[in-house]
């Protein structure tokens, strides 16, 4: 239960500092609204590695806890056990940003489309084609996953956080275009049933088709692949 419950907390944590800047960036009278992607970006990376720092065992992610039952690291009940306790995480989290950005969501509903707002929690497209959106989120995890495997094996202490977070930086800021970069079940799906039931006005649909196939699904083909990658190529 201590490690479930860390993995609870860090996702929480993790998406305070992530939906926390795109409230931050987009709502209204909020200190740096408009600051941009770069801005949110950085603040993802920063702030996941501030979680491993903190919670250095954990997975954050039910993609690499699928990844962790696939070599053999976790059973398949400790995979699902894992994963329903960062889903948890996710909405936790997603609820407190919208407690801490409440007056500033009042100020918003009426001047920011409801889509934008739904975006704050969870990812969407640029341009929505299911097909190649799917393959980005896969592509995109298979890299994330694969290089945290190879990361992970560096034993200097601090490698592991600081390199996952540029590992974060680097994807967002050059695959994250087309879909946002989920590669994480509990990064989107939480958040988007936090916003799913929280009392937003004008709120647009959550858009459930999206995000249960892509960044539901996605992640855990790129998972798989991740694995058969770092174990028969990388000798992992």
């Amino acid at each position: 239960m201590h490690q479930l419950f860390a993995e609870l907390m860090g996702t929480a944590l993790m998406i305070v500092f992530g939906v926390g800047v795109h409230a931050d960036t987009v709502l209204n009278d909020t200190k740096y609204h408009g600051s941009g992607h770069l801005f949110a970006i950085t603040t993802w990376a920063f702030g996941i590695s501030i979680v491993l720092f903190i919670f250095p065992t954990i997975c954050l992610n039910p993609a690499m806890a699928f990844a962790q039952f696939l070599l053999g690291n976790m059973s398949f009940s400790r995979f699902i056990e894992v994963s329903i306790f960062e889903l948890a995480g996710g909405v936790i989290g997603a609820v407190i940003v919208y407690i801490m950005y409440a007056d500033q969501f009042k100020h918003s509903y009426d001047n920011i489309d409801p889509v934008t707002i739904r975006n704050i929690f969870s990812t969407g497209p640029g341009v929505r084609n299911l097909p190649r959106n799917f393959f980005v989120e896969f592509f995109d995890t298979f890299i994330f996953l694969t290089a945290i495997m190879v990361i992970v094996t560096i034993k200097t202490p601090g490698i592991m956080p600081i390199g996952i977070g540029l590992l974060v930086w680097a994807i967002g800021m050059g695959l994250g275009g087309p879909t946002g970069f989920a590669m994480n079940q509990a990064r989107d799906l939480g958040p988007r049933i936090a916003f799913a039931i929280l009392p937003l006005k004008n709120k647009a649909a959550a858009d459930w088709q999206y995000g249960l196939l892509v960044p539901g699904i996605a992640p855990f083909f790129g998972a798989a692949a991740a694995v058969i990658f770092a174990k028969f190529y990388l000798g992992l």
